[in-house]
């Protein structure tokens, strides 16, 4: 861990922490990964589980940290997988996803950004950006980058070159660093 860092990132997912470095430095943020695993409730709302998980990810660190959680919510599914999308990517993975998806493609990605530090009163930043679900899964990214086309765009996220400026994650991100900057001024 860097000697010198502002916040720590908890999760067991690389990529995500990679993407939250990248992120957050163009905001002035330090970023060091907390490589954990945390304990994840199974629950229809995104924002109990990430609270959850950041109440667990401080009482292992107590030091700053924020922990993502996101899902997939598919229009043609009832929303599923939801803030199931780990599991599901983890058990059927994108083949299963377009197997299952019928002609409404519509969809949205939500990601939220919870953070919590010594005063224990954790903070939540949820975005999220509506897209399509692609026909075909497409090479590179990771997770559901490859079938995920956001809104006003033809590619999936992971044929975008500028991917971190349009995420869901981004957006979230965004959020919390002009909350975290003006907390620190």
């Amino acid at each position: 861990m860097p000697e010198s860092y502002d916040v720590l990132f908890a999760s067991s997912n690389i990529h995500k922490y990679e993407e939250a470095e990248k992120i957050l430095a163009e905001f002035g943020i330090k970023l060091s990964f907390f490589q954990t695993e945390l304990v994840e409730i199974q629950d229809d709302s995104l924002s109990k589980i990430a609270l959850q998980k950041v109440e667990n990810a401080y009482e292992k660190c107590k030091k700053p940290v924020i922990v993502e959680d996101d899902g997939l919510f598919i229009d043609s599914l009832s929303g599923f997988p939801g803030p199931y999308s780990s599991y599901i990517f983890n058990t059927i993975g994108n083949n299963g996803i377009l197997k299952l998806i019928g002609d409404n493609r519509d969809a949205q990605f939500v990601a939220i950004i919870a953070f919590c530090d010594s005063s224990n009163e954790p903070t939540l930043f949820e975005s999220s950006v509506a897209g399509k679900i692609s026909k075909n899964i497409q090479d590179g990214g990771w997770g559901y980058d490859p079938i995920f086309i956001p809104e006003k765009q033809n590619k999936t996220y992971a044929e975008l070159a500028d991917k971190n400026k349009l995420s869901h994650r981004y957006e979230s991100l965004k959020k919390f660093a002009s909350w975290f900057n003006n907390k620190q001024e």
